[in-house]
Formats: C-alpha cells, structure tokens, sequence
C-alpha cells in the first residue's frame, strides 16, 4: 500500500480532533472548523456526525461531498511542502485545501478570508 492510500484509508475521525485541537490552541473554536468543513464540503452538522459515528475514510469523506466549494480554485500557498493548487491527485488536493484552511485559522486569518468571500 503506498503512502497516499493508507493516508486516504485514515477516518475522518481520526483527523478532526486533530483540527479541533490545532485551532483550540491558537484560541478559536470547535464551530470555526466546523465551519470551515462545511464551506470546503457542503456537509451540515448531521452530516458530519454520521461520517464521524461511521468513521468514514478520508476517500469516502471527500467522494461523497454534497459539493465541493467552487471557490477551492482561490486555496493557494505551500502546505507541507507542497504548492496546494499544483497538487495533481485530486483527493490529496482536498485533504490538503482542509489542512491548509485550518492551518489559516490557526494563524488568526479572519474567517472572511479563510472562506474566500
């Protein structure tokens, strides 16, 4: 199995925590990477519970997204390395858009222009 696909087998839920804790950290919230999830995503609160219950994968978690933000286009800069808008697989494309959008809450970017409004 190479690297990306055990990446891809990795739950949701196994990496939200890890956003939650990360934004926590640099004193904003639980409900900002929640809404930053449901931007990048088009999940609700529903939604994201089930995936969280069920443990869904990162693949499914991103193959099943009611839609895609229109706007990832606009998700530029280096995320671990790497130029997010230069990535050419797809799925590891949008795992990294989250990274990157929550590693700008982190930073204290307003949610504005973490959203890209």
């Amino acid at each position: 199995m190479k690297h990306n696909e055990r990446v891809y087998k990795m739950s949701f839920a196994s990496v939200y925590p890890l956003y939650i804790a990360k934004a926590e950290k640099k004193g904003r919230t639980k409900a900002e990477v929640d809404e930053i999830i449901f931007w990048l995503t088009g999940y609700n609160e529903k939604d994201l519970q089930e995936i969280l219950d069920r443990k869904t994968d990162l693949e499914i978690f991103f193959a099943q997204a009611p839609q895609i933000n229109p706007n990832v286009s606009k998700i530029t800069g280096v995320i671990c390395g790497y130029r997010v808008e230069e990535i050419e697989e797809k799925l590891m494309q949008q795992i990294r858009y989250l990274d990157k959008l929550i590693g700008e809450l982190a930073k204290g970017r307003a949610m504005e222009k973490i959203l890209r409004k």
